[in-house]
């Protein structure tokens, strides 16, 4: 037994599409559906939404600028 998982839309018809693999052809075969609703990729939150997020972690800045022992090793990390 062999397993495909592919992520495909069901249209308005009601039909899901499926492409079966080249070396499956002219053969009988068993299918069995399992589903499961998933978000959909294109929606995009609008900036509006992200307003505020940090509210209860907040950045601090004070006059003693960037310190220099936050900053990470970072030799040899891109050879």
């Amino acid at each position: 037994m062999e397993s495909i998982k592919v992520r495909q839309h069901i249209g308005q018809d009601g039909i899901l599409h499926l492409e079966i693999p080249v070396g499956l052809r002219e053969q009988d075969v068993e299918v069995m559906v399992i589903y499961q609703s998933v978000p959909s990729l294109t929606t995009i939150e609008p900036l509006e939404s992200l307003y505020g997020i940090c509210a209860d972690d907040p950045i601090i800045l004070d006059d003693e600028g960037i310190s220099e022992a936050l900053d990470d090793d970072l030799t040899g990390a891109f050879d």
